[in-house]
């Protein structure tokens, strides 16, 4: 791939660092020349890349804010695509709340945008040519019956929740049934979720979209609000249902097409749960990622939520009492006290950080031997949180380096943690005034432990009166 980035940018690879994929089986690196930057991804399956070459060109070509694909390699297996940086919504939204801010203004807002780039989406992308999506063209029949049995095999099963083979496959035929009578001929991004949707300069950016298809747009719809670590309260979930009609549809509960977008809507929230919760299944126990087993709490308790709010017009009785069997099993319990981590940026000239937890401390990480960008003019009043500040670290190859580090040393002390139950971990970043570097390392620390483990993380900046 380092050839590939040379022939792209004209210059040599200085850097090459791996990134965090938890979901996919792809593998990404953050590859860094002198003058330019891109993410690099390595996918054994062509098919698969082929379609998201030909959705992102697509998409591009429409004016939907997609990454530009740069090269390919001629096996078709390597791509490097737009660097859009790292803060995702989930992220974003995530930090925020850890400071200890209320989030319920700017989570309602940013959803409120992404709906309405959905609906965007959704409009420009409709006669798109379908046959070019894989594995199929479309969410039919077939789709939805993967995406059920997975549900069934990768989680029932592993999970050992007993059902009838054939009083569920009779209920699925029911449920599919219900979910195809309406409108799937629309554009399904069919992952479009908080942590696909990038934040840059204020603009969401969109990406994993190569499982693109026809299908109906309440799929997407429902991934967005229903995505399980989410946390969108439930009230703000229906006044976001509500938004998304009166933008596509006007208001007036009498329309015709509102009326029916809303009747499915549920149905395919269900149904994605299900798809979600095979994934977590899969990747958490066959692949062996805890970061899936821990959403598992999160699933179930938005399938509980669902389950008392609303009623299906089907009969699907063996299915409702699986769905009842999971909600009802201790072991899915999200009420068991977390690990806190708690993540702290100080001035070195004021000292290290004491430990009101009793515990003595943690770690301790000199943040000086990293590029400062203090002793420039233009960034003297700025923190390591502004976009200026975070643009001149990433043009620094040593400061990836540095916090890729951290993250290996501090995630392995974060898993360990967690699987003896300890509730309690402190992390400090240091360095000469506590406003730049050890801001902005503690910041991305805090975004990749809060995406990767199930525990809870608070940020403290001790320099910092305004964040």
């Amino acid at each position: 791939m380092e050839k590939l980035f040379e022939k792209w940018s004209g210059e040599p690879c200085n850097s090459k660092i791996q990134m965090t994929a938890n979901g996919s089986n792809r593998v990404y690196f953050r590859l860094i020349g002198e003058t330019r930057s891109c993410i690099a991804a390595v996918n054994e399956d062509v098919r698969e890349n082929e379609a998201f070459f030909f959705f992102a060109r697509e998409m591009k070509s429409r004016g939907i804010r997609v990454p530009e694909v740069y090269a390919v390699s001629d096996d078709r297996r390597i791509y490097l695509q737009e660097d859009l940086g790292n803060v995702t919504l989930y992220g974003y939204l995530s930090s925020r709340k850890a400071s200890g801010v209320d989030i319920t203004k700017p989570m309602a807002e940013l959803y409120r945008k992404a709906i309405d780039d959905l609906i965007v989406i959704q409009n420009r992308c409709k006669d798109i040519d379908f046959s070019n999506a894989y594995p199929r063209p479309r969410f039919d029949k077939q789709a939805i019956q993967w995406d059920l049995n997975y549900f069934k095999y990768y989680f029932l099963r592993l999970f050992h929740i007993p059902f009838d083979e054939q009083m569920l496959e009779q209920d699925y035929q029911t449920f599919i049934e219900y979910l195809l009578d309406g409108d799937c001929d629309g554009f399904m991004y069919r992952d479009f979720q908080s942590r696909n949707i990038m934040i840059v300069d204020d603009e969401l950016y969109f990406i994993d979209f190569q499982g693109a298809r026809q299908g109906a747009a309440q799929y997407d719809l429902a991934s967005l609000l229903y995505s399980s670590k989410s946390d969108v309260p439930d009230d703000m979930r229906k006044e976001l249902l509500e938004y998304y009609l009166d933008k596509r549809f006007g208001k007036g509960d009498e329309r015709e097409e509102r009326i029916a977008f809303k009747s499915k809507f549920y149905g395919y929230v269900l149904v994605r749960m299900m798809q979600a919760m095979g994934a977590y299944g899969y990747r958490g126990v066959i692949e062996n990622k805890d970061y899936f087993v821990k959403s598992i709490p999160y699933a179930v308790n938005n399938l509980a939520n669902i389950l008392k709010n609303i009623d299906l017009p089907i009969e699907i009785p063996h299915l409702r009492s699986v769905w009842d069997s999971i909600i009802t099993l201790p072991e899915f319990s999200a009420e068991k006290e977390k690990l806190t981590v708690s993540v702290f940026s100080f001035s070195y000239r004021k000292g290290v950080p004491f430990d009101k937890s009793g515990n003595g401390g943690g770690y301790v990480f000199d943040c000086r031997s990293l590029p400062n960008p203090g002793l420039y003019e233009e960034y003297k009043n700025l923190t390591g949180r502004d976009k200026e500040v975070i643009a001149f670290f990433e043009q620094h190859p040593e400061t990836e380096k540095y916090l890729t580090s951290v993250f290996e040393l501090v995630g392995d002390s974060v898993a360990s943690y967690i699987n003896k139950g300890y509730t309690r971990l402190m992390v400090n970043f240091g360095c000469t005034g506590g406003r730049h570097r050890s801001v902005y390392c503690a910041e991305r620390l805090a975004r990749h432990i809060r995406e990767k483990y199930d525990c809870n993380v608070v940020l403290h900046h001790l320099e910092q009166s305004k964040l």
